[in-house]
């Protein structure tokens, strides 16, 4: 709608030019009023309010809306009733005459308007004259019914200015409100049912899953926010403030935005399930072969330590557990769990048992290790008594009586049953002395040898 038009009342009486201009700025502001009037009749926020069962903020607020539309329409009439009395008081005359110039200067710019008392627009900046100026009987608030005040054009012009922007900014929220959450909220439960029947599909249900109640909540969340948001549309506005237009803001999604995330949290936990349904048998097979390589392990182990207590004395050997029969027996009920689809007890079922069925198997090659290492140090000894003979008879010292009578002592201890590790360990030992001294050559630390011992070299190769 228009600006404040006319001058302020009083002062000298209008000449010609003057009326004709203020006529012409009337003129113009009464066009924009009546444009104005007819698209908020028309606005389909208004018509949808007209319509709807309204609670709340939106139920109060289009209550004085619609009051402020019918004064709109009573104050109109009355602009235009006025107007029209001034154009035909100026008439086609080119040179009116001074009683003429004084009575339209009384309508033009005084207070010659009778309009129904009522509060200014407390948000109209241009409503700020004397509303009771001229009144007849009681003006602004608490007036009493029927009572009539008269103010100037330029007042009418403010307030009906102000009463317009306040009902188009409800009209306007109220449509935006509309036009954006129940379409979203729509969309969105479509997506819930699309997800709940996949829930159902894969056995997620209330009281069964905690996804199944989480999709529970959701749908009655968006059952109550869609009621909410089509009877009290303006609860779900948040205004921009200020001296914004009308309809400035936005609508308030939180609620929604909120039911958004917590069904995208049950939809990836859906999916989850579905992929362990598409896996279930793979993952069964692996979790199989594991616990299967397990039990080989602990058998081998079990075996390896009955030689080990046979064939090496003085040694403390740990004890090897049983077969994984609690494992065995899950991995039995997720199996049921397949064949009777319940794949929302599997999902959680088959991620334990992967977890622990690959620190069994960890399990039992440590014991394997831990049981035969008494075997591993064994060997090593044997291979080094073995080795050490053989560097001797490279250099032609292998029939030496010390060392052949330290090495059969030596083999005895290795190849006997029970092996004592222990003696066995130093007879290596004094084998090797002895073919160091035998190898080294007469004289001291002249002869190449260190002040404390044999050649570095020797010493290197009889580790």
């Amino acid at each position: 709608m228009g600006d404040d038009g006319a001058a302020e009342p009083g002062g000298p009486v209008m000449d010609r030019e003057e009326v004709d201009r203020a006529l012409a700025r009337f003129g113009a502001e009464h066009e924009a009023v009546e444009t104005s009037l007819y698209a908020l009749q028309d606005h389909a926020g208004r018509r949808l309010l007209e319509g709807a069962e309204l609670t709340g903020v939106t139920k109060e607020r289009w209550a004085r809306t619609e009051e402020a539309v019918s004064l709109l329409w009573t104050y109109f009439d009355a602009f235009t009733a006025a107007l029209d009395s001034a154009r035909g008081l100026r008439g086609e005359s080119r040179w009116p005459a001074p009683e003429d110039l004084a009575g339209l200067t009384a309508r033009l710019r005084g207070p010659a308007v009778a309009v129904p008392a009522a509060d200014s627009p407390a948000d109209n900046p241009g409503s700020g004259a004397e509303a009771g100026s001229g009144a007849e009987a009681g003006s602004g608030a608490g007036a009493g019914a029927g009572a009539v005040e008269r103010i100037t054009l330029a007042e009418l012009v403010a307030r009906m200015n102000g009463w317009y922007a306040r009902a188009l900014d409800t009209v306007a929220a109220a449509d935006s409100v509309w036009s954006a959450l129940p379409a979203r909220i729509d969309m969105l439960s479509a997506e819930l049912q699309r997800i709940r029947s996949l829930a159902h599909s894969v056995g997620v249900r209330p009281g069964e899953h905690p996804a199944g109640d989480e999709l529970e909540q959701v749908t009655a969340e968006l059952t109550a926010l869609r009621a909410e948001v089509v009877a009290d549309p303006l609860a779900f506005w948040v205004s921009a403030g200020g001296s914004s237009a009308p309809g400035g803001g936005r609508p308030d999604t939180v609620r929604y935005d909120r039911a958004a995330r917590a069904l995208e949290d049950v939809r990836r936990e859906i999916d989850a399930v579905l992929q362990v349904r598409q896996d279930a048998e793979q993952r069964l097979m692996r979790l199989r072969d594991v616990l299967s390589r397990a039990d080989r392990t602990l058998a081998e182990a079990r075996t390896a330590r009955g030689e080990v207590l046979a064939k090496i004395a003085a040694v403390e050997v740990p004890a090897v557990s049983g077969p994984p029969t609690a494992l065995y027996e899950q991995l039995a009920l997720a199996a049921e769990h397949r064949r009777h689809a319940r794949w929302h007890r599997l999902s959680p079922l088959l991620e334990s048992l992967e977890e622990r069925a690959d620190e069994e198997l960890e399990r039992a090659r440590a014991s394997l290790t831990a049981v035969t290492a008494p075997l591993a140090v064994r060997a090593e000894l044997r291979g080094r008594l073995d080795a050490y003979r053989a560097r001797l008879a490279r250099r032609g010292a292998a029939g030496d009586p010390l060392l052949t009578e330290r090495y059969d002592a030596a083999r005895r201890l290795l190849w006997s049953a029970p092996c004592d590790l222990r003696a066995a360990e130093q007879a290596v030992l004094r084998y090797r002395e002895a073919a160091l001294e035998v190898l080294a050559p007469p004289g001291g630390p002249a002869d190449g040898r260190p002040a404390g011992g044999e050649p570095a070299g020797r010493q290197e190769e009889f580790r």
